[in-house]
């Protein structure tokens, strides 16, 4: 069981003020809460995996090259597609 200094340490970090009757309750319910923490460590985890989208996904295919892209471009330096300037410095 959690201790009534323990639970008035937790209060004091939380800057909350307690009456007498509330870390009473506040003790038992902590305890309560880690007693079923300590549960469910012991509990054996049998379901399924997560499973992701298992579908067949089909490979990624390029259907336009870069060359035909840049034949079809008006104004292009290097690689790249050449546009205006449309931020003022």
């Amino acid at each position: 069981m959690i201790s009534k200094e323990e639970v008035q340490k937790i209060a004091k970090l939380a800057r909350l003020s307690l009456t007498e009757k509330e870390v009473f309750s506040l003790q038992k319910d902590m305890t309560e809460i880690l007693d079923y923490f300590k549960l469910l460590t012991k509990v054996k985890d049998k379901a399924e995996p997560a499973c992701f989208n298992k579908e067949n996904t089909r490979g990624d295919i390029v259907v336009l090259s870069k060359t035909k892209l840049l034949d079809q471009v008006p104004d292009i330096k290097g690689d790249y597609v050449k546009v205006k300037t449309i931020f003022n410095d």
